[in-house]
């Protein structure tokens, strides 16, 4: 098998706060990196009553101090709603304070709607299609300054940063290869692209100082439970927030339900819904397994969305078996 790591939306969910889903997101990364997972990362979105890491860097931060040794990171910062040079200094300062253990992935979605991204931006005129520049900006900031430069990030000059290109879309597969950089490809929720992306990653990529030939790493939503029963019950959670982003707007996550009909998502694309993993230790290793040896991933990156926090550590604590991740000693 091949490397995993998580993917933390450090949910809000019914009845809970953004304080304690901040302490589940440490505890949640004490827990992985105890299990063998090889990063955690956090993700960046705005305006959403039940995710707490809209200040990713800070979260980073957090779940950082509270572990030892797995690798922490952006997946992703949403390049076009800050400034390049701060960025670079925000992670500049996370390498500092953590140095080999911060992964910096990034996308040119707003990770919002647009009212928040006009408010973080104060504009949107021409943002998305400077994400090019914007990333070979960023990664300038990142080279060790040169005598008489006039403009350094401080943090940030120096640091050995990876940078990812995050995508759904062919757009960040064709950019990740032209710059020879890895790729995470948000599988999790645009499986329907999934094949022509990692087609033109593999065929396009050029090589460079980063990697001398293409890394994949792919997002999986994956659900385990001891039986696939308790699985598809648990998952009525995911499919009831995915149901009511679509739909009557963004709320909380709620408790799972005996009652959730599948016939509300059948006049709504769910392309994301269908193609998750979830079921018991056997059905999970099962998909995992296929999604591997059909795209030939490099690493798998999870997102395992459930109610209870006990829960959800106990179906990442199941899809590591079904890894085979060894566990660390720490």
């Amino acid at each position: 098998m091949i490397p995993f790591s998580v993917l933390d939306l450090s949910p809000v969910v019914e009845g809970g706060n953004v304080s304690q889903s901040l302490k589940n997101s440490a505890d949640l990364a004490q827990y992985v990196e105890k299990a063998g997972y090889n990063r955690v990362w956090l993700a960046e979105h705005h305006n959403m009553a039940g995710i707490a890491s809209a200040a990713t860097s800070v979260v980073i931060g957090h779940v950082a101090a509270a572990t030892r040794e797995i690798r922490v990171g952006a997946g992703g910062v949403m390049l076009p709603n800050h400034a390049p040079m701060a960025i670079a200094e925000q992670f500049g300062t996370l390498n500092a304070l953590f140095p080999g253990r911060i992964d910096l992935g990034v996308g040119r979605a707003p990770g919002s709607d647009q009212y928040a991204a006009r408010a973080l931006r104060r504009t949107l005129d021409g943002d998305v299609d400077r994400f090019p520049q914007d990333v070979l900006e960023l990664m300038a900031y990142f080279q060790p300054a040169q005598e008489g430069q006039p403009l350094q990030a401080v943090p940030g000059e120096g640091q050995d940063v990876p940078v990812w290109i995050l995508g759904s879309s062919l757009f960040g597969a064709s950019l990740a290869a032209a710059l020879g950089l890895p790729f995470a490809f948000a599988s999790h929720f645009a499986p329907e692209m999934l094949d022509q992306a990692v087609e033109i990653y593999r065929e396009r990529f050029t090589p460079s100082e980063t990697l001398d030939k293409p890394y994949l790493m792919l997002g999986v939503s994956c659900l385990a439970a001891p039986t696939d029963e308790e699985a598809q019950y648990l998952f009525t959670s995911q499919k009831a927030s995915f149901y009511r982003s679509r739909t009557t707007g963004r709320g909380r996550m709620q408790p799972p339900s005996r009652d959730w009909d599948d016939a509300l998502l059948q006049n709504i694309p769910h392309a994301g819904i269908k193609a998750a993993v979830v079921g018991g230790p056997a059905t999970v290793k099962a998909g995992l397994e296929a999604i591997i040896a059909k795209h030939k991933a490099d690493e798998l990156i999870i997102a395992s969305s459930v109610f209870a926090h006990e829960l959800r550590k106990r179906s990442y604590g199941l899809i590591a078996e079904a890894g085979g991740l060894t566990p660390r000693a720490l």
